[in-house]
């Protein structure tokens, strides 16, 4: 059974209470207790740093050269709190009903009132830690607007909000690491979770630079290791993001949940060549000041500022006057779409809409666009070689984030007993959509101010695992780990392992990208086994498992790919409803908008391994809304 353990009570009310009621580790027993954390995000890096300084031991994993190359430096936009410093009407209860309804009411009530609740403290974190947030005229916190809001509550540092929170968090983890409170292991790549009894006791990695399998156990087990994007081969991940870590603990018997929900951003770059490796987010604030069209000709090939005012179409603005052009991503990402479906893209390719700051730098000024977005801008013309202030830029939608991950309960516990989920690779906050500059909300609010106090309650009930690295389950899971590693370097086929990804990643854009139907997923289903043994058969790993071998990480990656991607697929076909992000072409409105089905699928899909080569069982939690009603999402 499912059991998210949501507490009683009031909503607001609700972590005021549990954090009371939950039993506590004396300050001097904590240094008995060890705890692993995988990732140095920032939900990985904040929670390390914070469980080192109230005094567990703490070892720290990540596959990068440091902490500070994890994918969380990417994000631009910003971070949401609210502060309501503007005055413009915000409040806690308002980011709880924008977050529950951003994600089409998909997302478990209680945890997005605490990540709203504990999003004040993290704006007072970040600025303590000396993250330079920009700030107005007058010294006061600057804020600006994202999608699915009608307030100004996202909090940045120009296009470097995610670079600037991690740093302020990879300090933190460091000053530990240097008082040897953090043992820290870079180049280690999770390949395993070690399981005892049912408890989470331990990782098994492999060393990156000298190929050595490596077992680490300890009271408890953390993962933070980011999302699933990469399943499509080309997204705004960085190529490194990979669902292994995840994967593995899945397959040891933590749930999987709503694998089928994932994010496609709408301002990206986009794809210009069949053998790109990645894309290009362009952030969301961009939306602030960027008016988003397409030609009212269809094939109009003319440049757009031979284009005169009235043969444009602001489509967002015309159909959202509300919102406007800060619709929530998945609804622009579906416009976008449909108008290069219809044939009004723009761009060699004609997958392609404009975002213009032609008003905005006529009616602010060069100098002020340029301090806002100066960086972003100068990235897209070394990018495209296209000058942005004079001309409009071209985007597309592209993945980004996923929502779906390992099933958590409000402690942020997996169904097995110590292994905790945080940041991107748990599901538990954004329902079917996340709304932007909320990434980063979630990691630091999980790591710095929800994992501290339900960590210590796990540890006061199940007390010291007692499992040391010579344990014969420790040494059975290592011993699995090489023979896996040995089958993957033995194969000498004639393919790559990055043509099976790319083919892999071109299946599920077709069939389970931004729309999917029946036909399709079922037709995915099919292709997915049969590509996935010619893989294991055909691909060409070369060099040793003993050193240095990124063609054999990456086969290990891709492998776990293809095993997800069945779950992923499985998940939509089963999610005959559209919500957020998941859209089903057989279930939309008559305008064109997501549908969905609360009576069937008002639920969390928890999807439970049996085994390779066996359908996984569907465990489904019940959602309840006592705050927010069930309405059909409107942002007009």
């Amino acid at each position: 059974m499912l059991d998210a353990k949501v507490p009683d009570g009031p909503m607001a009310e609700k972590w005021t209470r549990h954090k009371f009621n939950m039993k506590l580790v004396n300050p001097a027993n904590k240094r008995k207790f060890s705890v692993i954390v995988v990732g140095t995000g920032l939900a990985g890096a904040s929670a390390a740093a914070s469980l080192s300084e109230m005094g567990y031991k703490v070892k720290s994993f990540c596959f990068q050269d440091s902490p500070r190359r994890a994918h969380s430096i990417a994000a631009q936009g910003g971070i949401n709190a609210a502060k309501n410093y503007p005055n413009d009407g915000d409040s806690v209860h308002r980011l709880f009903y924008d977050t529950v309804k951003g994600g089409d009411y998909r997302s478990r009530e209680a945890n997005v009132h605490r990540l709203a609740e504990v999003s004040v403290n993290i704006i007072d974190q970040c600025v303590a830690q000396g993250v330079p947030f920009a700030r107005e005229y007058g010294g006061y916190l600057d804020n600006r607007s994202f999608g699915g809001a009608q307030v100004s509550r996202t909090f940045y540092a120009r296009g470097q909000t995610g670079q600037q929170l991690l740093l302020g968090a990879y300090s933190a983890l460091m000053k530990e690491s240097a008082n040897g409170n953090v043992d820290l292991y870079t180049r280690r790549e999770m390949l395993d979770l070690i399981v005892v009894d049912g408890r989470a006791v331990g990782i098994v990695v492999r060393n990156l630079i000298s190929g050595k399998i490596e077992s680490h156990t300890a009271d408890a087990v953390i993962l933070a290791t980011g999302g699933y994007g990469n399943v499509f081969y080309l997204s705004t991940n960085a190529m490194g993001s990979n669902v292994t870590a995840a994967w593995r603990a899945h397959r040891r018997g933590a749930y999987f949940a709503n694998p089928c929900y994932t994010q496609i951003h709408p301002t990206c770059i986009p794809v210009h060549g069949d053998f790109q490796s990645k894309l290009t987010l362009m952030s969301e604030s961009l939306r602030n000041d960027g008016r988003i069209w397409v030609p009212r000709k269809q094939g109009d090939t003319r440049r757009a500022s031979e284009i005169p005012e009235e043969e444009r179409n602001y489509y967002l603005e015309e159909k959202y006057p509300s919102f406007g052009n800060l619709v929530p991503r998945d609804v622009a990402s579906r416009n976008a779409k449909e108008w290069c479906d219809k044939g009004f893209g723009v761009g060699s390719t004609g997958t392609a809409v404009y975002l213009d700051f032609r008003d905005a730098i006529k009616r602010d000024g060069e100098d002020t666009i340029r301090e806002k977005y100066g960086n972003l801008f100068d990235m897209y013309e070394r990018i495209v070689d296209d000058n942005p202030y004079q001309m409009p830029m071209m985007i597309y939608p592209a993945v980004h984030y996923t929502m779906g991950g390992l099933w958590v309960d409000y402690n942020l516990m997996s169904n097995l007993d110590g292994l905790h989920v945080l940041g991107e690779a748990n599901f538990s906050d954004h329902g079917a959509n996340r709304l932007g500059a909320s990434a980063l909300m979630q990691g630091l609010a999980d790591g710095y101010f929800v994992i501290p106090y339900t960590l210590g309650d796990y540890i006061a009930k199940a007390g010291p695992a007692g499992i040391g690295v010579d344990h014969p389950e420790v040494k059975a899971v290592e011993e699995q780990v090489k023979a896996r590693i040995d089958r993957l370097v033995n194969s000498k086929g004639s393919k790559t392992v990055d043509e099976y990804h790319r083919e892999l990643g071109l299946i599920m854009w077709n069939k389970c990208g931004m729309a999917r139907n029946e036909s399709d997923l079922k037709e995915a289903l099919e292709e997915i086994p049969e590509l996935r043994a010619e893989f294991h058969e055909n691909m060409n790993v070369t060099g040793s498992p003993g050193n240095f071998n990124q063609v054999l990480e990456r086969a290990g990656r891709v492998s776990d790919f293809f095993e997800f991607a069945e779950t992923m697929v499985r998940d939509a076909l089963e999610r005959s409803e559209s919500c957020g992000g998941h859209f089903r072409e057989e279930s939309q409105t008559d305008e064109g908008e997501a549908l969905r089905k609360d009576d069937t699928f008002c639920h969390v899909s928890a999807w439970e391994y049996k085994g390779p080569d066996k359908e996984p069982a569907l465990h489904k939690e019940p959602l309840n809304f006592e705050e927010v009603a069930l309405t059909q999402r409107s942002y007009k």
